[in-house]
């Protein structure tokens, strides 16, 4: 406590300003590492479990997910915290779903333009991101309870975690379902009659791997895997 004015006393904090948070202090930091392997939406929230089942065939479908719903994510997030106190609160569902929408159709129409093949081969999944559990849940959990800085680092964490996990399915299931990775072939040349390299010895792709069955099997897998080498996550 500081005297000013005669006896009057005045708290300290209110003579001297509370210090500004650091952009990248270790609580902001957090928000995007700790989503990236203790608390990933897909494996240990058990979110997105959708989507990586159903593009993880090639790398090429993961990436362009990946980074679709990061911004759609981040961007959201930034969209609905600067909001957050003129939204109604029982109208707050229906405006997070017109940003995410709006964000996916500008999504949607990059990558009709620019790659289009690509835009075809995902074509609804593009569109389902308006659903994806992660989307929704950051809005509501997140990013309608702090400010704009804070909420794009969640979304950029969330984002990477999920886009990982894609990620890494991708490309076990591109190399041993069709012996490719990015479009190249690993393996040498497996058409009937034409076959070189390993093909030309008798090997040949799993093609239960490229089925989304696998995904799931994939996903499971991970899912094992960090919580055996993390048991904190072991739910009791």
């Amino acid at each position: 406590m500081s005297e000013v004015a005669g006896s009057v006393a005045i708290p300290a904090e209110v003579i001297q300003p509370k210090e500004r948070e650091a952009l990248f202090s270790k609580k902001n930091r957090r928000l995007v590492t700790d989503p990236i392997n203790d608390d990933n939406p897909v494996t240990v929230q058990v979110l997105g479990i959708c989507s990586s089942l159903a593009i993880t065939v090639s790398i090429e479908q993961a990436l362009v997910m990946g980074v679709s719903v990061l911004f759609v994510v981040a961007a959201g997030n930034v969209l609905v915290s600067m909001m957050r106190n003129y939204i109604p609160n029982r109208i707050r569902i229906i405006v997070q779903l017109v940003a995410a929408a709006g964000l996916v159709i500008i999504v949607n129409e990059i990558l009709k333009a620019y790659i289009p093949d690509v835009a075809e081969k995902l074509s609804v999944f593009v569109g389902l991101i308006i659903t994806n559990c992660i989307l929704m849940g950051r809005y509501e959990a997140f990013a309608m309870m702090n400010k704009p800085w804070p909420s794009f680092l969640d979304g950029i964490g969330n984002s990477l975690g999920y886009g990982i996990i894609l990620i890494v399915v991708a490309i076990f299931r591109e190399i041993f379902g069709a012996g490719k990775l990015g479009g190249y072939e690993l393996f040498g040349n497996g058409l009937p009659g034409q076959e070189t390299g390993l093909y030309a010895h008798g090997y040949m792709n799993n093609n239960f791997i490229i089925l989304a069955p696998f995904a799931l099997f994939a996903v499971a897998c991970i899912i094992w895997f960090q919580r055996a080498k993390n048991t904190k996550l072991i739910e009791k």
